[in-house]
């Protein structure tokens, strides 16, 4: 059994590295299913769809003009960017998950005491391609 750490995990958005702002990601892959049960059957029965995926990214936010907020923030509702993610790091061998991704969402969180967070919300264009670093 091989275990990772989280701590090396890679993210980058339209070619910006979101890596040292961010604690935390969570990349959902699904499809849909359709129900294609007929008459005279004791089970449904199903076949499967087209693939979707969504990702949500966090972190801990940064004021400077490289920061999470400026570089996102103008990308909300736009057109499809690259969305990066390499659970594992950068290497050779590591697995590199890429896909285009419309930014839906930007969200900041300001507790009275503790540090200012963000989020973002990610919906998948199209396949995603897996492939390992080099």
């Amino acid at each position: 059994m091989a275990f990772v750490h989280g701590k090396n995990t890679f993210v980058s958005l339209d070619g910006d590295d979101l890596s040292a702002f961010t604690n935390n990601v969570a990349f959902n892959r699904s499809a849909d299913s359709h129900d294609v049960t007929t008459f005279g059957k004791n089970s449904k029965n199903f076949q499967s769809g087209l693939k979707d995926g969504t990702a949500t990214i966090q972190g801990v936010y940064d004021s400077t003009a490289t920061g999470p907020g400026a570089i996102i923030r103008p990308l909300i509702g736009g057109l499809a960017v690259e969305f990066i993610y390499k659970p594992e790091g950068s290497g050779a061998g590591k697995p590199v998950s890429t896909v285009d991704a419309i930014v839906t969402g930007y969200e900041e969180t300001a507790p009275v005491a503790d540090m200012v967070t963000w989020s973002c919300s990610l919906q998948f264009s199209d396949d995603i391609v897996d492939s390992v670093g080099v």
